[in-house]
């Protein structure tokens, strides 16, 4: 028994050794987010020139398809601000306060960090992001002697393993919304409910498994007291103040911005349509990209209970959502040169020759987390590989739901060292992808071989189905 307990201990401090020498070693090193997207976009046109396409030409396929996806993109930088609205009201605030009193020890405040950002990640990755930043800051507050970065990445934890596989899954959201999905692509695949995808027993497998190897990784290799880089050695303050935000109507034309009357007014009018569609549909196919947010904005005006309140979360949310608008048409624009070229074809024709039914849903995996490396966008690199890994899927009789959740999975895998996703979280807390990076490369380590594993193994419990043109 001693032996044994000697054993575990020795394996918690390697761990803890790793965790910290890849916190050091990352703090050299990481481009921003759209240093990725803009090398990917010359790699892609290289390649196309190799293919016989003009340098005129490839500009053309570019620009054309350049704002293809505004209406997406307009959705993806929703979610991150109807998360943002929905984290930062007072009564969540209040919330994550009381939470934040709960774990004791440095170790356990880190996995309780970790466990909160996963399981918030699955209702919406904008909202895990800030609630899991303020959540960080009250612990820091009340404790002692917990590792600002270990605290960070494990914040993080949800956009690095489970986001994906939750009700703001970019591609999974996309396929089940006939008006977001581009034409060629709808030809391939029509639509995909969230009946195939999210909610399946294998999703709640993948979830399980993922939380449980995430919480127990965040908890052995966080830092003990004597070990730890605070927030305040770090020069950074997490300190409470208060808000200087005025708290009532100064004039008589600011009357309306202090009052709940709008917001009551407009919630119920918003309610009604939210009642209509899942009565019209079903609670799950009423579940698309624009219910979705919809439905966050809702509950977003309601909690924050004053326009003026409503506002003041929007305009802070606004500096999160820069990357989305910037760089989502660089895929659109990638996704042209794709299908243009014939670029395309030549994927489809690799991955059937390299393939079988049972090999599939692995290399699909493996393609998937290695590309996102240099597209980190869940739902615009989804548009760009959705063509050819679902032409791939139908020629090989392998079920296209099951694909979309091999994505899901494994296109969440290089956010652990890609910046991108990290914007919002370093927003709150005001700090660096740099100081996140060396233990997110820890939970990478694990979790690439647990991902792949289990979206081979499931996969063969999925079968085939048709495309569904509605």
């Amino acid at each position: 028994m001693l032996e044994q307990k000697k054993v575990n201990e020795e394996q918690e401090g390697r761990l803890e050794r790793l965790g910290i020498s890849l916190a050091n070693w990352s703090e050299r090193w990481f481009p921003d987010a759209y240093i990725f997207a803009a090398v990917a976009v010359i790699i892609i046109a290289i390649i196309a020139l190799f293919m016989g396409r003009t340098p005129v030409e490839i500009g053309v396929d570019f620009g054309t398809h350049y704002w293809d996806l505004i209406p997406f993109t307009m959705q993806m930088a929703f979610i991150i601000i109807t998360g943002y609205v929905v984290a930062s009201a007072k009564p969540v605030h209040r919330l994550i306060s009381k939470l934040a009193g709960i774990p004791k020890s440095p170790k356990g405040a880190v996995a309780f960090i970790a466990f909160f950002a996963m399981v918030t990640s699955l209702i919406s990755w904008g909202f895990s992001l800030v609630f899991s930043g303020i959540l960080i800051k009250e612990i820091s507050n009340r404790m002692e002697g917990v590792d600002y970065r270990a605290m960070g990445a494990a914040g993080f934890l949800g956009l690095g393993s489970v986001w994906a596989l939750g009700l703001s899954s970019s591609a999974a959201l996309l396929m089940a919304t006939k008006a977001s999905i581009p034409a060629e692509l709808y030809e391939i695949s029509g639509t995909i409910s969230m009946s195939e995808t999210i909610f399946t027993w294998q999703n709640l497998v993948m979830i399980v498994v993922l939380i449980a190897l995430s919480v127990w990784l965040a908890f052995v290799s966080a830092p003990n007291k004597d070990k730890a880089k605070t927030a305040k050695m770090a020069g950074i303050d997490w300190s409470n103040k208060e808000s200087t935000v005025k708290k009532k109507a100064g004039r008589p034309g600011e009357w309306l911005e202090y009052s709940p009357i709008l917001t009551l007014l407009l919630v119920a009018i918003m309610i009604l349509y939210i009642v209509k569609a899942i009565a019209a549909n079903g609670a799950i196919a009423a579940l698309n990209l624009n219910n979705y947010n919809f439905m966050l904005l809702t509950i977003g005006l309601l909690l924050h209970w004053t326009p003026r309140n409503f506002l003041n979360s929007v305009s802070n949310s606004v500096p999160a959502i820069a990357g989305v608008l910037i760089q989502f048409p660089l895929y659109a624009g990638i996704f042209g040169i794709l299908m243009n070229s014939g670029l395309n074809d030549v994927l489809v024709e690799f991955f059937l020759s390299i393939s079988t039914e049972n090999t599939f849903p692995l290399i699909a995996g493996i393609y998937s987390a290695v590309l996102g490396l240099f597209l980190p966008s869940g739902g615009g690199k989804w548009i760009v590989e959705a063509p050819y890994l679902l032409e791939a899927a139908k020629e090989l009789n392998v079920s296209m739901a099951w694909i979309v959740q091999v994505y899901n999975a494994s296109e969440a895998l290089p956010n652990m060292v890609n910046p991108f996703f990290m914007l919002p979280l370093l927003g709150v807390l005001g700090i660096k992808a740099k100081d996140l990076a060396g233990y997110s490369i820890l939970q990478l380590i694990f979790h690439v071989p647990a991902v792949l594993f289990l979206v081979w193994i499931l996969a063969k419990t999925m079968p085939y189905v048709a495309p569904v043109f509605q």
